[in-house]
Order: C-alpha cells, then sequence, then structure tokens
C-alpha cells in the first residue's frame, strides 16, 4: 500500500525516461523545481507540451473562479489562500502565451535576437502579483487568529476544497498522461506536483472540520499555512526569474555541451563554452580545440558535427556559434562512459556524387553508421559493405536522416568490432555509381 501511496504521489521513479542513450547525472524528474511564472524550456519547445500546460490554465482557472465564489460568501482565509495558490499554479501559462505569441516576430533592426525577453518580465509581474495576494492573505490569516470571526457556508467551503482538490488532480492526470506520450520528465513532474497541490486543497477541508467541531481558529491557521507555501513559491520562482534575466542558465547546460563535444571525432577539447536563454530558447557559443593542420573544410565539418550533436542533446537549443581556438593550448577530452570514445577516424567521401564524412556515431538508438554530406545529388543511394572474416559481408543500407537529404545513417550498429576494410557504394536515379574502398581502425588501446 506504501508503495502504491509514494506512486501516486510521483515518487516511484517509474515514468522518467531520457531522449539519449546516456545517463546525466542530476537529469530527472527532481531536478525541476516547482515555480511559478516560469516554464521549464523542455515543454515550451513542442507545440504538445504547449498545448498540455494551455489546457492545464483553463482547468486551474475554473476552479480557482469556483473557489473565489465561495470565499466571497463564506469569509474562509484558509480557501482564500488555496485560491491564490491555485491561480498562482494557473498563471504560469500566461508568461508562456506572451512569448510565444512575441518570439514569432521576426527580429527588427532594434531588436536583433527579438522578443524572447518580454517572458522575463512577464515572469517578474505575475510574481508580484502572487506576492501582494500572499501578503493579503497572510495578513487576513494573521487578523482573523486574534479576532475570530464566524465562518458561515461550511459546506460550501467543503465543497470548494473538494473542487480544489479535484481541479489539481485533473491536471495531474492530463499532465502525467501528456508527459508520458511526449516523454517529456518535466511535464510528468508538473503532474505530481499538481497532485501534491491537491492535498493542499484537502487541508481547507480539515479547517471547515475544526471549525465545525467547534474549533473556529482551525481555518486561519490552514489559512497561514498554505500562505508560507505560497511564499516559499514566490522565492523559489523569483529566484529562477531573476536568473535567467540576469542571462544565468542550470550548471548541466554548459556541462551537456562539453558531454556532446565527446561525441565528436576530432574535436581534440572544449576551450570555453557559454549559453544563455532569450525566452524558451537557448543560445550556445563554443571555443573547441582541433588539429591545426586540418584543411578549412575539414574543420568545418567538424564544427557541423559538433552542431548537430549539440542540438541532439538540447532540445531548447536554437542557435550555436562555434569558434576554433587559435592559442597553442591543446586540451584533451577526459574520457567517459558515456562517450564513444572508442570510434575510428572518419572516412572523407570525395566523388562526382558526393562530398562528406563517413563515421561511426552513437546515437539514443546505439552505434550507427552515418555519413553527413557537404554536397549530394538528387535521388543518391548509400550502402556500407563490410569485409568480415570467414569471407561473410555485412551490408549496412544508408537512409536518409533529414529532411533535406543531406544525412544517411544505418538502422543498425555495424557489428564489433570496429576495425575492418570496407566499401562505400554510391548510386543515383540516372545509374551513376562510385565503389569507394575505406578501412577503418580503433584507436590504439581500444581494439576487441
Amino acid at each position: 500500500m506504501w508503495t502504491a501511496i509514494k506512486d501516486w504521489l510521483g515518487f516511484g521513479g517509474r515514468d522518467i525516461t531520457f531522449g539519449h542513450g546516456h545517463d546525466h547525472d542530476g537529469d530527472d524528474a527532481g531536478g525541476h523545481g516547482h515555480t511559478h511564472g516560469v516554464i521549464d524550456p523542455s515543454l515550451s519547445s513542442s507545440e504538445r507540451g504547449v498545448w498540455a500546460i494551455k489546457w492545464s490554465f483553463v482547468i486551474l482557472a475554473i476552479t480557482a473562479a469556483l473557489q473565489l465564489i465561495v470565499v466571497i460568501i463564506s469569509s474562509s482565509v484558509a480557501l482564500a489562500a488555496d485560491m491564490i495558490h491555485n491561480v498562482a499554479d494557473a498563471t504560469t501559462a500566461i508568461p508562456l502565451w506572451i512569448a510565444f505569441v512575441l518570439v514569432r516576430r521576426k527580429p527588427t533592426a532594434t531588436f536583433n535576437y527579438g522578443l524572447g525577453r518580454v517572458e522575463d518580465l512577464a515572469g517578474m509581474a505575475i510574481i508580484l502579483i502572487i506576492l501582494f495576494s500572499a501578503i493579503v492573505a497572510a495578513w487576513e490569516s494573521i487578523s482573523r487568529l486574534l479576532n475570530p470571526e464566524p465562518i458561515t457556508q461550511l459546506l460550501a467551503v467543503v465543497i470548494a476544497g473538494v473542487i480544489g482538490f479535484l481541479g489539481n488532480e485533473a491536471v495531474a492526470i492530463f499532465r502525467i498522461k501528456v508527459g508520458r506520450e511526449m516523454n517529456s520528465a518535466a511535464l510528468i513532474a508538473d503532474g505530481y506536483h499538481a497532485r501534491t497541490d491537491g492535498l493542499t486543497s484537502l487541508a481547507v477541508v480539515l479547517g471547515a472540520f475544526g471549525v465545525w467541531m467547534g474549533f473556529p481558529l482551525a481555518d486561519p491557521i490552514i489559512g497561514l499555512l498554505i500562505t508560507i507555501a505560497i511564499f516559499g513559491i514566490v522565492w523559489q520562482s523569483a529566484r529562477a526569474v531573476i536568473t535567467r534575466s540576469l542571462d544565468g542558465i542550470e550548471p548541466g547546460v554548459t556541462d551537456e555541451i562539453r558531454h556532446a563535444a565527446e561525441h565528436v571525432p576530432g574535436v581534440r577539447g572544449v576551450v570555453d563554452a557559454k549559453a544563455r536563454w532569450l525566452g524558451h530558447k537557448l543560445r550556445a557559443d563554443v571555443t573547441i580545440a582541433v588539429d591545426k593542420t586540418l584543411t578549412v573544410s575539414d574543420a568545418n565539418m567538424i564544427a557541423a558535427r559538433l552542431e548537430s550533436e549539440l542540438h541532439a542533446h538540447i532540445a531548447p537549443l536554437e542557435a550555436v556559434t562555434v569558434q576554433f581556438d587559435h592559442s597553442d593550448a591543446v586540451i584533451d577530452l577526459p574520457a567517459a562512459g558515456g562517450g564513444h570514445h572508442h570510434a575510428p577516424e572518419p572516412f572523407r567521401v570525395a566523388t562526382p556524387l558526393a562530398d562528406g564524412l563517413l563515421q561511426i556515431i552513437d546515437t539514443p538508438e546505439g552505434e550507427r553508421m552515418r555519413l553527413t554530406l557537404t554536397r549530394g545529388i538528387e535521388g543518391l543511394d548509400a550502402v556500407v559493405k563490410i569485409g568480415r572474416p570467414g569471407g561473410l559481408v555485412e551490408t549496412l543500407p544508408l537512409l536518409p536522416a533529414s529532411k533535406d537529404h543531406r544525412t544517411f545513417q544505418s538502422t543498425v550498429a555495424p557489428d564489433e568490432p570496429h576495425e575492418f576494410d570496407a566499401q562505400l557504394l554510391l548510386s543515383d536515379n540516372d545509374g551513376q555509381e562510385e565503389i569507394l574502398p575505406f578501412r577503418m581502425e580503433e584507436p590504439e588501446g581500444h581494439h576487441h
């Protein structure tokens, strides 16, 4: 029974999965704070997440409106505090809506980066409104403690408390369901937060029961406890909004940038990594060290590969600027269990049909053979044939992995060991064919 209760409240840990095939320390649902006036970027990066938050706003707004009616006729400060709590939950969608309307406007000569910062201003405004409401609720609770007044319509207060619970539970079920469909840890965690908020509404029922039992101070005491919880919400949300408005980011963002670089052959180290939020989108500046003997084309290929990895690792990333270190320092990437550090050196493709880079990469589904093109003709087909001992041939068709057909990738991993002689077969719709023999060798010390 205790296990079932913990799972219902969200402490079972069975709903959260990750978008990558490797673990990230601290990247679970618990890392998403229950803040108001600021939306987790992993939600706002998809239309489905925005849709879920909008409907959550509607449900909680209706809940708060019904509670407000009972607050007026009953004078219950506990119910008033719970209503403010639900308003705080509902208003999270307001900066999201404002930001999504404004960030779609094209940059101008005055606002070169668009209007993403409007969300921070909206978040601050909402926090000030909630803070003012919490102060009023605290004043009323303390005044009622010092000067008790009779509470009328106890049955209506109980019904309103139950409505608050049901409204939060409906939001919880909705967010958890959509979160599972989206594989969104943040939305699932937000659902469990709404569920625990519903228990706060049940505290209103407890206060009404205490008044009915002849203890009139039960209502202001419950109201004061809920108000204290609201002040905690204001503090936590204010920290989040102010931090973001000052270009602060979560420490894990730069860690993730460095982690993504570990997946890119040719990157010898990350010299510097910076990022900042503009509304719901993240912008990053990365300086990397590479072999100084590389051609400009090869270096640009590495930069393009790094950009692709960063977009795969960090969903809200909108743009990244990659620069090359011009100093004499060489910073090698540390070995880490999650990276594919034994990958062979990539094979450079240069034919009349296409130019690009063929390599073995890590994906969320595991290792894959990928051909990334800088130039390619329409209708290109690519197949890798690997010679194995005993005369066996391993065939890996490379299928288009992007809409512009510049990335081709196998659907399965190449067999181990990753040291072999192979051929890349390229062809087009006009019957042109190219056969490129190549060899891949694992770095010294990583032989199987």
